[in-house]
């Protein structure tokens, strides 16, 4: 029987943010650590993907690797060269195999001699509300 049924998502409030050092330094163990070279880490512009065992698939496809989590992150925010995780997400196989939000942002932050507990963390704006394009507003086009 499986523990887990839906995904543990966290919004990491305040965000949590790499500074120019701490993020070259990540940002070359995830490529190292690539998935489709014998790695477990799937890193593109905006979300850093944990899965269980390098991609084992034909031309490089996930094959028999499992996601544990994903990590949400923007490049050059709030400044240039910077990076923020403003939030996680654990599968339900993750959870099942004991991973959480803090081990896994760890599993990255661990290559700049950071945990996601003693990250430098910035507040960011947070999205408007409700779509200023949406019905409701004077002149605005019916939903």
């Amino acid at each position: 029987m499986a523990t887990a049924m839906r995904d543990d998502v966290r919004i990491i409030r305040p965000a949590a943010v790499l500074d120019e050092r701490a993020a070259g330094r990540v940002l070359g163990e995830l490529k190292r650590l690539d998935v489709s070279d014998s790695g477990v880490w799937n890193a593109t512009s905006s979300l850093w993907q944990r899965y269980d065992v390098p991609w084992d698939g034909p031309a490089g496809t996930r094959g028999n690797a499992r996601l544990l989590g994903s990590i949400a992150v923007m490049y050059d925010a709030p400044n240039r060269h910077q990076i923020t995780i403003y939030k996680v997400t654990i599968t339900p196989y993750g959870l099942d195999s004991g991973w959480v939000v803090e081990t896994l942002t760890d599993d990255a932050l661990t290559w700049a001699g950071l945990s996601l507990a003693t990250c430098p963390r910035a507040e960011l704006a947070d999205p408007p509300g409700r779509d200023p394009f949406r019905a409701g507003m004077v002149g605005a086009p019916p939903a």
